[in-house]
């Protein structure tokens, strides 16, 4: 029986803040694995932050490489103050699980980018890092991507046979005997976006949706995009988002139609996905469990059980598996499902960084 206790640290491409928990994780003699969750908070980025984030995927190499920095500074200034406020002993954390925040995701070409240095997080903490946890599934021939259903399957699976997190992009991992996982379309990216011309971080509750029309044209348009006739394994990054899908969008005059015509696009593919999975029961987490209006035409277009957990799993939830993750690599042990990504054999991904 082995015990760890990691902090495992988050950042969506949603880009509202850095989820930062510590847990413990159990891992008995027959492959079972508790967790407790013992401290969680969100930090927000800074502006100047946050504009550099923004813009990343434009940033010339020298720039994009002190962003990693900056960010690796970043990250590790918040976890000292996690350690302080919570009263932490350094010395009985085994690892920092860092997802760090993706910049460029394309598996078909054989990348994947992920910033936020692991070394000067171990530098500036005294703690040991576990980070690039996707890079060595891409090379596997994977898409790096998801990787959170191997925490559904060890940690989650009494709670519903399906499990979805809405963040950035909505993504479900059905973990049954063959475990398979992929992202289903767009999500807060998009409503985000939409909700920033309106001067809102985000439609709380799904309040603009609610006041706008479905423009049936363009609802059309989304449905056909190519990207949801494929099969599993497959991902999404905010590449294919500007791509494909904001252009279409973008046709649409008034931000409230906009919202909701996207907001019913996201519900329809969710009802899609499941039905075609045959799912009966799904666990929903992420910021877009918050979202009343969503979550009621989930419900409508799909009729299955949902099940919305508590405000720690909604919100901590990635952060919680990406310190399963590191949990795993400090135990020698598989962390990457092939049959989820696509790769030519399961893989043990993670970077070690010592301080």
């Amino acid at each position: 029986m082995s015990l760890y206790t990691v902090i495992g640290v988050m950042s969506g491409t949603s880009m509202d803040g850095i989820d930062v928990v510590c847990a413990t994780f159990e891992f008995s003699e027959n492959e079972q694995c508790t967790h407790s969750v013992k401290q969680s908070k969100t930090f927000k980025y800074p502006d100047v932050i946050l504009d550099k984030l923004i813009s990343s995927t434009q940033l010339q190499h020298p720039e994009l490489l002190i962003l990693d920095k900056t960010l690796g500074i970043y990250f590790s200034d918040c976890i000292l103050e996690f350690i302080e406020e919570f009263h932490l002993e350094t010395a009985n954390i085994d690892a920092i699980a860092s997802h760090g925040h993706t910049i460029f995701h394309q598996p078909d070409k054989r990348f994947t980018y992920q910033i936020g240095c692991g070394e000067t997080i171990a530098f500036r903490t005294g703690i040991k890092v576990i980070n690039d946890f996707r890079q060595k599934d891409v090379v596997a021939g994977g898409q790096g991507a998801p990787l959170v259903p191997i925490g559904d399957k060890l940690l989650y699976s009494q709670f519903a046979d399906a499990f979805l997190n809405i963040g950035g992009f909505c993504n479900i991992s059905i973990p049954s005997g063959h475990t398979i996982a992929f992202d289903i379309c767009p999500g807060n990216l998009p409503l985000n976006k939409i909700a920033s011309e309106q001067g809102k971080p985000y439609d709380e509750g799904g309040l603009i949706a609610r006041s706008g029309t479905i423009d049936p044209k363009i609802m059309n348009e989304l449905n056909d995009l190519n990207y949801y006739n494929s099969s599993p394994p497959k991902s999404l990054g905010t590449e294919w988002i500007e791509a494909n899908f904001n252009p279409i969008v973008s046709k649409i005059s008034t931000p409230q139609d906009r919202m909701r015509t996207v907001l019913e696009h996201i519900a329809e593919q969710i009802s899609i996905a499941c039905l075609k999975n045959k799912v009966e029961s799904l666990y929903i987490t992420g910021g877009g469990a918050y979202n009343d209006f969503l979550i009621q035409k989930i419900q409508e277009k799909s009729k299955i059980k949902i099940v919305i957990p508590n405000s720690i799993e909604i919100e901590f939830k990635e952060a919680i598996i990406f310190g399963l993750l590191g949990a795993l690599f400090l135990e020698g042990k598989t962390n990457t499902l092939s049959s989820v990504t696509g790769a030519s054999r399961d893989v043990m991904g993670g970077v070690l960084h010592l301080p």
